[in-house]
């Protein structure tokens, strides 16, 4: 089964620095699985492998940097298809936007408890617009994510849930290498 595995939190600002050269060699060489491939610095690896459940992927990617480079990263991982949904029903397909790279997905480990998403959808964020599912937070930074006040560490607290964010590039780019 072919598999994306996104991590959280690496490569930036000089945290977590993990080389992607060896991020692979992890993925292929310690962990066992095949046909590795990594996409940009920031975390981002499709590989096969036979394992299930998803979760248990997820702890032995976990564990093997935990082991290998030392730091606690949390993963998540997705199917082609899982990844596809959440962009097929994305709200915002304005291709303006998309060509702009004003779109964002925070894609969530787990589904936030609905009081929680009532709570957070009370909010407004000037310059920024956003819809809520139980996979994914959708955002549409008008002024870019830079300069967005509504961003992944603020989705997590409010929500109650890890989730790690990708720009709409990225998450194109990740299918197309998924379905290679």
């Amino acid at each position: 089964m072919r598999y994306i595995a996104l991590l959280r939190g690496i490569n930036v600002s000089g945290q977590k620095k993990i080389k992607m050269v060896d991020l692979k060699a992890l993925f292929a060489d310690t962990l066992g699985f095949e046909n590795v491939v990594t996409y940009i610095q920031s975390g981002n690896i499709v590989f096969d492998t036979t394992m299930k459940p998803m979760d248990t992927i997820e702890n032995k990617i976990n564990q093997g940097i935990l082991k290998t480079f030392g730091f606690d990263v949390p993963v998540l991982v997705r199917t082609e298809a899982q990844l596809r949904s959440v962009l097929e029903r994305s709200p915002f397909q304005n291709a303006e936007d998309l060509a702009a790279n004003r779109i964002y997905y925070v894609l969530l480990k787990q589904a936030p408890e609905a009081s929680a998403i009532t709570k957070m959808e009370q909010l407004t964020f000037q310059h920024e617009e956003f819809r809520i599912t139980e996979q994914c937070v959708y955002l549409n930074c008008f002024k870019g994510a830079g300069k967005a006040k509504l961003n992944n560490n603020l989705l997590e607290r409010k929500l109650g849930v890890e989730a790690t964010t990708r720009n709409d590039r990225t998450m194109r780019k990740l299918l197309e290498l998924a379905s290679l």
